[in-house]
């Protein structure tokens, strides 16, 4: 390894891309404007659910009941939103298929009576149940508020009736560790950065060497004294440079724009991004040496990087909810490390001790990646 030959061929690719300072700029403010875009775009909260009501009842009773709902609008979290009261199920209906309302609460004619006789008392709830998940959520909010308004009657009752106070028998006291305000953003926010990070280094390095035989320049490399491996490595360095920018950048605007807390060691969320765009800059040249064209190269990084990366990597879906031969192709994902990685650094703030064996496996993928791209490029033309 001639350190040498090395430097002339990271000069040469350091002058291409000042030259084209078009693209330089765009390496530079593509991963701000995902990381702004998913950030605020992207989120796995459920609050603020519209909802229309049909009080058959209009009583005491029933009003006591909505404004349950109501009520989880104000100073706490926002749940629930009325936007309406209807007169019979087709406007429910109406506003559910105009997607004016996610739910539709219906209080039957005769809840005040059947509550003040100690009776059970139905109450109905409509849920449009399109997106799954959102409805679930909203069913879960639903049963709270209704279950603290029955346990309220209950006790109600007891006093009514001059029976002793009501013993609850468990006493559930939920402490959130580690994100404690369950806001998505910050569950969101690192896994993003891996994945925003893996598209663009092998964006960065996918043209490379394409762009040396598109030009006609590749054969003049090969007829110099440069070794595959110096060339290479010549070629990752600035790309490497530009990259750890692209990660300082992420790491401030998740700082000072998302405000996700930072836990953990600075340096070492660094060094294992800097390993990790290793592995994804080698993995974009290895891909530019096998297709040798500019736009098939850039198709096949981002086929390769992106979906993988955003669906199975951890980063939005359970890895552990996949079927099973899902979750085999997941250990082959580079990114499903580094999410693991990040989330524990931001959220957790462990280290090595807890995060060893992805930080080996990142390590073993980098060196697979640079080991296939020396393997593939040749000396000679084909």
């Amino acid at each position: 390894m001639n350190l040498r030959r090395v430097s002339a061929v990271a000069r040469k690719e350091v002058l291409h891309v000042v030259r084209d300072y078009r693209s330089l700029l765009m390496a530079l403010a593509t991963p701000a404007f995902l990381l702004t875009l998913f950030g605020y775009a992207l989120t796995l909260d459920v609050d603020d659910v519209p909802m229309v009501v049909w009080d058959q009842s209009q009583t005491a009773r029933s009003r006591e009941l909505i404004s349950r709902f109501a009520s989880s609008h104000g100073n706490g979290p926002r749940y629930f939103s009325i936007r309406g009261y209807v007169s019979r199920y087709a406007d429910v209906e109406k506003a559910i298929d105009r997607r004016e309302a996610m739910m539709g609460l219906v209080v039957p004619r005769d809840f005040a009576q059947r509550i003040d006789a100690g009776r059970d008392a139905p109450v109905q709830l409509i849920v449009d149940g399109s997106d799954s998940n959102t409805a679930t959520i909203a069913i879960g909010y639903a049963d709270v508020v209704t279950q603290i308004y029955a346990l309220d009657l209950t006790i109600e009752q007891n006093q009514r009736r001059g029976m002793p106070p009501l013993a609850i028998p468990l006493d559930v006291r939920p402490r959130v560790w580690f994100n404690e305000d369950l806001e998505s953003r910050n569950f969101i926010i690192p896994g993003l950065i891996a994945v925003i990070m893996m598209v663009i280094a092998a964006m960065l390095t996918s043209l490379t060497i394409a762009r040396e035989w598109e030009r006609g320049t590749m054969e003049q490399l090969i007829s110099t004294p440069v070794k595959p491996g110096e060339l290479i490595l010549g070629k990752l360095v600035p790309y490497f440079a530009i990259g750890m920018c692209d990660v300082l950048i992420a790491v401030l605007m998740s700082e000072f724009v998302f405000h996700v807390p930072l836990r953990g060691n600075v340096a070492l969320l660094f060094g294992m991004s800097a390993i990790f765009l290793t592995g994804a800059l080698a993995m974009g040249l290895l891909v530019s040496i096998v297709t040798k064209s500019q736009l098939l190269s850039s198709q096949v990084a981002v086929l390769t990087t992106f979906l993988p990366g955003f669906l199975l990597s951890g980063f939005i879906f359970t890895i552990a909810n996949m079927p099973q031969a899902i979750r085999m192709v997941t250990y082959l994902i580079s990114a499903r490390y580094f999410v693991t990685i990040l989330k524990g650094i931001y959220l957790k703030g462990v280290g090595l001790e807890i995060l060893a064996t992805e930080a080996l496996f990142l390590i073993f993928y980098a060196a697979v990646m640079v080991v296939l791209a020396r393997v593939k490029l040749k000396k000679k033309l084909t």
